[in-house]
């Protein structure tokens, strides 16, 4: 009896192992499972990941289409601005000398005017004279506005080819000019103090 008792105890603790075995494969099973499902959720998810961050190159293409378009416009726009305001300068850059010498030629016009009504040939020269004088007076005024300058006489002083243009050459007078401006054919000018004409000397030889 004692035999059979043993053998009932073997059977139950052989029963109870085996039992043991199956919940800890069986927990063992979860575990993997668990763990392959957080896995493949961990992989889900960074795919999602870098699916959703994955830059839209077809949207920026298109942004910057649409800011070189622009940018191509406005630069259009501002060459054909520029080319007509430079039209427009050049054909306006006379206006104020222009509209600075019409009085003076009103002048010119009052004293022919005043020129076929005078009498007799005397008092017409008279006339022609005077008005000669002041239409100088007036004419030069109008230049000097306009940043003109005479150049002082140059003679007796040495040739600066920087205002000066020699046209000849002629004996001097005296051994102190040699090498010196004698004589002067036409005056110079300056405009702002730029030589808009060089003065046309003769110089002593």
């Amino acid at each position: 009896m004692n035999t059979k008792n043993h053998s009932d105890n073997d059977s139950s603790n052989s029963q109870t192992e085996e039992n043991l075995n199956s919940e800890s494969q069986n927990e063992s099973t979860s575990d993997t499972s668990a763990e392959t499902n957080k896995e493949t959720k961990t992989e889900t998810d960074n795919s999602t990941e870098e699916v959703t961050t994955e830059p839209n190159y077809h949207a920026e293409l298109l942004e910057l289409k649409d800011k070189h378009l622009r940018l191509y416009s406005e630069f259009e726009n501002f060459r054909r601005r520029t080319a007509k305001e430079k039209i427009e300068h050049t054909q306006l850059a006379n206006k104020g000398m222009m509209a600075a010498l019409i009085p003076v030629l009103d002048d010119f016009q009052r004293a022919e005017s005043s020129i076929n009504q005078a009498e007799d040939q005397d008092k017409k020269a008279d006339i022609a004279f005077d008005a000669i004088g002041i239409l100088q007076k007036r004419f030069r005024s109008v230049l000097e506005q306009q940043g003109l300058k005479e150049m002082e006489s140059p003679v007796g002083k040495p040739l600066d080819t920087d205002v000066h243009e020699a046209i000849t050459t002629t004996p001097a007078p005296s051994e102190n000019l040699k090498g010196k401006i004698v004589d002067q054919i036409e005056k110079g000018y300056l405009l702002n103090d730029k030589v808009v004409r060089f003065a046309k000397v003769v110089v002593g030889s």
